[in-house]
């Protein structure tokens, strides 16, 4: 399927690992121009690498970005003054009791989570209105939806996105902008393993503190497994298309069955 997106330039926030990674690996391979971003420059330069391995003639740029510097994220927007599509996919996850999530942590996850997505909607949003065309997605969680208890500031953020994904949907009718979220489950990204050995009891094997992640933490999850970054990056990359043209406002859940209501 031709996702027409050949003349379209896209930013991807966090995108040297997981799934940020495989949503500028299947948007390249879709012929779009990918403007990769991540904290360092090695990270960067192996992002690329992967990339132009699969798909030689890629058009990409990457900018080093540290997504909870306000600083930064303007250094980002004086890069890349404009772009067709904006993926919100920067992230970060710790589990931790609610009694020892301090302030600056709050601050720090509403920082990284939610504000980068706000800044750079600021600045692309109205671009997007004057050509009458563009797509922006806020990479959400399933633990919007369902809070978990082992990372309630998480959880938390994750809500806070869908607010602000709907709230500027609200802003596009009649147009052809869309606004949306995507709910990602349980994924197999880069973060994972080191969560696993936070959560695993001392003398497990990963397998084993998987299998207990599903039993116990998320027991409604119908998939039972881990998504890989790819399944949710093909849901992303079609939704960043023209031909998802009458899906706005909503969040489409890829989350493996994780959340039970079907509203």
């Amino acid at each position: 399927m031709d996702l027409q997106l050949t003349d379209k330039r896209a930013l991807v926030t966090g995108s040297t690992a997981g799934i940020g990674l495989a949503i500028a690996r299947q948007l390249a391979a879709e012929g779009a121009e990918v403007i990769l971003t991540g904290r360092t420059e090695a990270r960067l330069e192996a992002a690329r690498a992967a990339i132009l391995a699969e798909t030689p003639q890629a058009r990409l740029q990457s900018v080093a970005v540290d997504f909870g510097l306000a600083a930064d994220v303007q250094r980002l927007l004086q890069a890349v003054p404009a772009v067709d599509i904006l993926i919100n996919n920067v992230g970060i996850f710790e589990p931790k009791p609610f009694t020892e999530i301090t302030d600056e942590d709050w601050l720090h996850f509403f920082e990284v989570n939610v504000l980068s997505g706000v800044r750079l909607s600021r600045h692309y949003f109205p671009q997007m209105l004057a050509q009458n065309w563009g797509r922006i997605l806020f990479i959400s969680s399933e633990s919007a939806i369902q809070i978990p208890q082992e990372m309630i500031h998480y959880g938390t953020t994750k809500t806070a996105q869908l607010a602000v994904a709907r709230g500027l949907a609200e802003l596009t009718k009649g147009t052809n902008v869309t606004v949306n979220s995507v709910l990602p489950g349980p994924t197999a990204s880069e973060g994972v393993q080191e969560f696993l050995g936070k959560l695993a009891a001392e003398g497990q094997t990963r397998e084993q503190a998987e299998q207990d992640f599903f039993q116990h933490a998320r027991p409604s999850s119908l998939l039972q497994r881990f998504s890989s970054p790819e399944e949710i990056a093909s849901m992303v990359v079609f939704l960043s298309s023209p031909l998802a043209s009458a899906t706005n406002g909503t969040a489409v859940r890829v989350d493996g069955g994780t959340v039970r209501s079907i509203n």
